[in-house]
């Protein structure tokens, strides 16, 4: 007999992970609209939602972990478009940001997944192609965080 999707231990974690960037990217769109302090958006986000079914451990590094180094995680991607990135929209920032911060020090996880993981959020969540902005983005910056697993392909 075979196990099920749910039943297995890496898909269930999988789905953890991804509910907890779900919900990571909504709280990082609201610190950059809001500006309110991260411990407070963080609480709330912990009140408000059910995280039964969230890695709630990955869901604060990711929003902690990119509160606190925005700028440095803007300067891998700021050269890479054509425009200033106070101008690029909310929900592809976060994403980039969340996206490049994975890449850079979440080296647990597979590059491709957290490429895959920030396409289909803007899918979800961004705009008509805004996809393929985060796509284009994140493909340019993993070679040059994760030489090392790209080479293996």
């Amino acid at each position: 007999m075979s196990e099920s999707k749910s039943d297995n231990p890496k898909n269930a974690v999988a789905a953890q992970r991804r509910k907890a960037r779900s919900l990571a990217l909504q709280a990082l769109y609201q610190w950059q609209i809001a500006g309110a302090a991260v411990y407070e958006i963080e609480a709330e986000f912990v009140v408000d939602n059910d995280m039964s079914k969230v890695d709630v451990e990955y869901f604060r590094d990711l929003l902690r972990g990119v509160v606190s180094r925005a700028p440095e995680l803007d300067e891998h991607f700021c050269a890479l478009v054509n425009r200033p990135v106070e101008k690029i929209d909310p929900i592809e920032k976060a994403l980039l940001r969340m996206g490049i911060y994975e890449l850079k020090y979440r080296v647990d996880v597979p590059y491709r997944v957290v490429i895959n993981e920030a396409i289909d959020l803007a899918k979800k969540f961004g705009g008509t192609d805004g996809h393929k902005f985060v796509n284009g983005i994140l493909d340019k910056v993993a070679p040059r965080l994760r030489s090392a697993e790209r080479g293996k392909r």
